[in-house]
């Protein structure tokens, strides 16, 4: 979604988001479905690749997406060696992991390190994909398509699934940054099922993680605008009173 108006007389804004957003209790049962049906992505040749972390797979049976997936006919590639403040080995080993099962769509499940990673693989796994890593970090450098990208949060912190932005660590405490339109996925499945049965100090943390952004959001002088403002008030209303 890209939004175009006016703020304040003589100023106006940009607003970049997740095209497709699908909001529903039980919405991940609903995964193979919708890439059939709302994504157009073919369940013949090539391979659904997930990507997550430890923590998530380790609670599989409890992961719905994967029945869906099957039950539509997708083959399922699961790659689940994504750590926090995931390095640049993760992404590498990633994408050559899609690369070699003919990935045919991205789907990041888990917390922000999860989608971070899922974003870079979509682009950098695709067939026609000329950059590497390197080339892409900073903003508005990659350059191309992507795979279709799909984005299930198991978290109510990061808000990953609708930003263009992914940090990868590079060395021993250095972050980078790829910011681009193109890592925005084409579809965030927010099922509020998938948080309930995290850790107290986890859900903790990722509330006060998402204070945070709104906090930056609604104080930034560079960003801001009536819409993000709309966002980020809602957000510490709705944060309080919880």
């Amino acid at each position: 979604m890209t939004l175009h108006g006016s703020v304040r007389s003589g100023a106006s804004f940009m607003f970049q988001t997740t095209k497709s957003i699908f909001c529903e209790v039980g919405a991940v049962k609903h995964t193979g479905r919708l890439l059939l049906e709302e994504m157009g992505v073919s369940a013949k040749g090539g391979s659904v690749v997930v990507v997550s972390d430890k923590g998530i797979t380790d609670r599989r049976l409890e992961i719905p997406c994967f029945d869906d997936l099957a039950k539509h006919g997708y083959d399922v590639v699961l790659y689940d060696e994504v750590k926090a403040d995931p390095p640049e080995s993760v992404v590498h080993e990633a994408v050559e992991l899609a690369r070699s099962v003919d990935a045919k769509c991205i789907i990041g499940f888990g917390g922000g390190s999860s989608m971070d990673v899922a974003k870079l693989v979509a682009f950098l796994a695709h067939p026609s994909a000329k950059q590497g890593l390197s080339d892409i970090y900073g903003v508005g450098q990659a350059a191309g398509s992507r795979l279709p990208l799909v984005q299930i949060p198991t978290t109510a912190g990061t808000g990953s699934e609708v930003t263009p932005i992914s940090i990868v660590t590079t060395g021993e405490n250095e972050k980078k940054g790829v910011v681009s339109p193109l890592l925005l996925p084409d579809l965030a499945l927010l099922d509020g099922e998938l948080t309930v049965s995290l850790p107290a100090d986890v859900t903790a943390a990722t509330g006060v993680d998402a204070m945070v952004h709104a906090i930056e959001a609604y104080t930034s002088r560079k960003k801001k605008n009536a819409l993000s403002d709309m966002f980020a008030r809602e957000a510490l209303r709705l944060l309080g009173s919880n």
